[in-house]
């Protein structure tokens, strides 16, 4: 009796594994599709000016409100999944979305198309929440490093074939058919349903002053930023103070203070938004190396970049294998590693051969990937399972912070004039500028590289304790 009663319980702990793997299948599909539409549109931005006769910031507004909806909404999926069950949470989250991408398939003005992408934004926000909430939630620490692998291939996988998607549609039809795309996310949602299960936290009621002055806080921060434009920077001080006022006096915030005070989280958060950061100047800055000083098209450019992220993707579940077996450290140590060969060996060859910049854009796009399954199993691992949602959403929010300001940062030093090189072993003249931001940025993985150490110092007492 004892045998078979073992030989039933490893049945159900086998269908339980198998139940687990069809997961992140589905999920990793679905967030190549989402992670698609963040990028898709940059290509299709030209004909939408010229069709509706609006002007490039306007056309922008297509892009920045889709990031800004993006960014905010993985916070609040979070929030609410450590409430509510999480297969309601991708079945709103996936209808919202559809219904944006079939307005945006009609849309015949400006206005409606910022309302498309608007909601698609408000529906696709719960998958990179889910990205990092399903493997913390549902993996153990042993083997979660393999399920954050396959998100982060589908992430990357993502974004590198979005440009290259889009050039082909909007080359053969028109920018209209890029929603349709997103429709394909619909089929995922008896999937999800099936495999997910009931387990909810503890309803609490939703405390919506936190809210909102967590969005304004974001918001301001992000148009302060991306306009540079102090009006919106003070915005962003007053909804600040307001946050932190609210988080300390009420009586169930939106997001407990406690969370904060976790040492160990705070520290590893920090450490991923520098690395964001600098991780961000490789799909925002290689492109423009490769029109301004090679002089190859945006749709070149693109494939040009291809290879590494196609490379990143395929070897990020080698990553989460790594993160595994040696630990979480020896994954990011790797990562930290290949950044500083990619932005080392950038800062003496851009500008030279394209050709080159892409042999060696396979080192920094695998850093990437290795650095967010690194620093989102270390981060998983400073939570309790109470903190999971919202602690991990907050993760996802950072890096869209971080990128926005990365962003900000190098397009004002591009927009600068210099002929004095930080490389001194540099010899070729073309592209001094992108020759200096690569040498900052290796300078600031040098700083990662400490401020990690100091990570894996506090995360240890944090256990022994």
């Amino acid at each position: 009796m004892e045998a078979i009663a073992q030989n039933i319980n490893e049945q159900k702990g086998e269908l339980a594994t198998n139940q687990r793997s069809k997961l992140m299948i589905i999920l990793t599909l679905v967030l190549v599709i989402a992670s698609m539409n963040t990028t898709m549109f940059n290509v299709a931005l030209p004909a939408i000016g010229e069709q509706f006769s609006i002007s490039p910031s306007q056309s922008g507004w297509i892009v920045t409100s889709y990031l800004i909806i993006y960014a905010v909404g993985s916070v609040i999926y979070g929030k609410l999944a450590d409430q509510f069950k999480l297969k309601n949470l991708l079945t709103i989250g996936i209808l919202f979305m559809t219904v944006g991408s079939l307005i945006g398939f009609i849309a015949f003005n400006y206005p409606l198309l910022i309302i498309a992408r608007i909601l698609q934004a408000a529906g696709a926000s719960i998958l990179p929440a889910c990205a990092m909430i399903i493997p913390s939630r549902f993996f153990s620490p042993e083997t979660r490093g393999r399920a954050l692998g396959m998100t982060s291939a589908g992430l990357t996988f993502g974004i590198a074939i979005g440009p290259i998607i889009a050039g082909l549609v909007t080359t053969t039809l028109t920018w209209n058919y890029l929603f349709l795309i997103p429709l394909l996310m619909i089929f995922s949602i008896p999937l999800f349903r099936k495999y997910l299960d009931d387990e909810t936290g503890v309803k609490n009621k939703i405390d919506f002053v936190g809210a909102f002055s967590l969005v304004a806080t974001i918001v301001s921060l992000m148009l302060a930023v991306s306009k540079s434009n102090l009006i919106f920077g003070a915005a962003f001080l007053v909804f600040l103070i307001i946050f932190i006022w609210r988080i300390k006096t009420a009586a169930n915030p939106f997001i407990m203070p406690a969370l904060f005070k976790n040492k160990a989280y705070t520290l590893t958060l920090l450490t991923f938004a520098m690395g964001a950061g600098a991780g961000f100047a490789l799909p925002y800055l290689s492109p423009l190396l490769f029109v301004d000083i090679n002089h190859l098209s945006p749709f070149t450019s693109g494939l040009f970049m291809f290879p590494g992220a196609i490379i990143a993707a395929a070897l990020a579940k080698t990553g989460g294998k790594i993160a595994d077996m040696k630990g979480n450290a020896t994954l990011a140590y790797m990562a930290i590693v290949l950044y500083l060969i990619c932005f080392g060996v950038l800062s003496f060859v851009a500008g030279v051969s394209p050709y080159l910049v892409m042999l060696v854009l396979i080192f920094g796009y695998l850093a990437q990937t290795y650095f967010q399954i690194a620093m989102a199993n270390t981060l998983s691992n400073t939570l309790s399972k109470e903190q999971t949602g919202t602690g991990m959403g907050l993760f996802m929010l950072v890096n869209f912070i971080a990128s926005s300001i990365s962003g900000t940062f190098i397009g004002k030093a591009l927009s600068g004039t210099t002929n004095n090189a930080l490389n001194p072993l540099r010899s070729v003249a073309e592209g001094i500028i992108y020759s200096n931001i690569y040498v900052v940025l290796t300078l600031i993985i040098v700083i990662i590289g400490i401020l990690y150490t100091i990570v894996l110092k506090t995360t240890g007492k944090r256990k022994e304790a």
